[in-house]
């Protein structure tokens, strides 16, 4: 019975540490692409606009 507690308990870490792994990857994501069209803007501005 032991056992299978410590298995439940390792499968629930499991699909937390999953969950959270995509959210936060999820927005690290958008942010390097927010950041980089930041850049491209910016670029834009510098050499056609000024």
């Amino acid at each position: 019975m032991e056992n299978l507690i410590y298995y439940a308990a390792c499968l629930i870490a499991v699909i937390i540490g999953i969950y959270l792994f995509k959210r936060f990857v999820g927005c690290l994501i958008r942010s390097v692409i927010t950041i980089i069209f930041i850049a491209i803007l910016a670029y834009i501005y510098v050499y056609y606009i000024a």
